[in-house]
């Protein structure tokens, strides 16, 4: 599976929906697929014996997350289950406990009693119970301090909580593809179509007609089908934001690179993320008026672009001020941790189609800068937030 293919994620997606939506789950065929057909162990029972617990933890899964729905519709429990894929399909080997914390990273974050009636909630935490108990003291103790490591706590911030697992993953470099495969599910997970509407669309070819060519060439890419998922295009680019400050932290600590599985998420993230930077300038910029201005505001907001670019002033966090409409993108719009306070931003950022276009054309080219230079990061960013420069 080409990790940071849409319209693959939309297949891998499909298949998993499709057997969880059966009136009877086959949860081995559900693990096999997520593993893709991989051994838990090279001793036969002591594979067969990693794959029962598996099925088990697939079973409480199951059953925790219930009727529960992510942000665009799909089922949330759907979100593990690819990550778990993706993880099984960047590695060589698997291991049971990493395949398990993989699964339930979530867990103590999602699954809270305030969620289940007294009796549910008792069955759930019994079940737990047993399904630990099956480990062996050092392997339950390695899933516990995986599980730890990978939940971000109420009393952190989001930069805290990254660089904490980070420096976990000193001792645990697993940490650091797990967390990468999550970002990865995310960033996968932002539209619901059937196949990538831009998969066969190039998009630096109609870029280079729109800026270019002085008839209506590149108008079919402005033209191209609109998303109908309910989250709007400034939270597509936070998305976007949360991958910046995963793989700058990554890059600057120079942490979590010891395998090669690492290297391929890492930049899977990054042309996904591209992926997802142009779709999204697409959709901004098609959804100006189509007539001649369109096409004139795109290539003066591309070629402004262009010279901020140049100066290198996107590769740090900037401050806001009044010479280019670029700087304090990040600590304006993107940096706040409080919730309420990052939506008022993100609200005004999405009423601002001139800066939205910037905004994708500075996200493809930090991306593309990730792929291209192994020592490019975004400067500013740290366990303290973002800092500008």
């Amino acid at each position: 599976m080409p990790f940071e293919n849409l319209t693959e994620f939309l297949k891998l997606s499909s298949a998993l929906n499709y057997n969880l939506s059966a009136a009877s789950v086959n949860r081995y065929n559900v693990m096999m697929f997520i593993i893709a057909g991989k051994r838990l162990a090279e001793d036969d029972a002591r594979d067969r014996e990693n794959k029962a617990i598996v099925m088990e933890a697939l079973a409480y899964l199951f059953d925790a997350y219930r009727d529960r729905r992510r942000r665009l519709g799909p089922m949330a429990v759907l979100h593990p289950l690819r990550t778990a894929a993706i993880l099984a399909r960047s590695l060589e080997r698997l291991d049971v406990i990493d395949l398990l914390a993989v699964l339930f990273h979530d867990v103590l974050e999602d699954i809270e009693a305030v969620h289940y009636s007294a009796n549910d909630w008792k069955a759930l935490e019994e079940r737990m119970y047993e399904l630990f108990e099956r480990l062996d003291p050092e392997d339950e103790w390695r899933l516990n301090e995986r599980l730890q490591a990978l939940t971000r706590f109420a009393s952190e911030s989001y930069y805290q909580y990254i660089g904490r697992l980070l420096e976990r993953s000193r001792v645990i470099p697993r940490l650091v593809e797990i967390k990468m495969a999550d970002r990865l599910d995310n960033t996968l997970d932002l539209r619901i179509e059937l196949t990538d509407p831009f998969e066969n669309l190039d998009f630096f070819e109609g870029l280079f007609n729109i800026l270019f060519v002085t008839d209506t060439a590149g108008e079919e890419m402005l033209s191209s089908p609109r998303s109908t998922a309910l989250i709007n295009d400034s939270r597509r680019l936070y998305q976007l934001f949360k991958n910046a400050v995963l793989l700058s932290m990554i890059r600057r600590q120079k942490q979590g690179f010891e395998k090669n599985s690492a290297h391929i998420i890492f930049d899977a993230i990054c042309a996904a993320s591209l992926k997802e930077a142009q779709r999204t300038l697409i959709h901004v910029a098609g959804s100006l008026k189509p007539d001649h201005d369109r096409r004139a505001l795109l290539r003066e907001l591309t070629l402004d672009a262009m010279h901020y670019c140049h100066e290198g002033r996107i590769s740090m966090a900037t401050r806001p001020d009044r010479r280019h409409m670029l700087d304090g993108l990040f600590s304006t719009y993107f940096a706040a941790d409080e919730r309420t306070v990052r939506a008022k931003r993100l609200d005004e950022l999405f009423g601002n189609k001139p800066l939205m276009i910037q905004a994708s054309i500075a996200f493809i080219v930090i991306f593309t800068s990730f792929r291209s230079n192994p020592d490019f990061y975004v400067r500013g960013i740290s366990t303290a937030g973002v800092q500008p420069e």
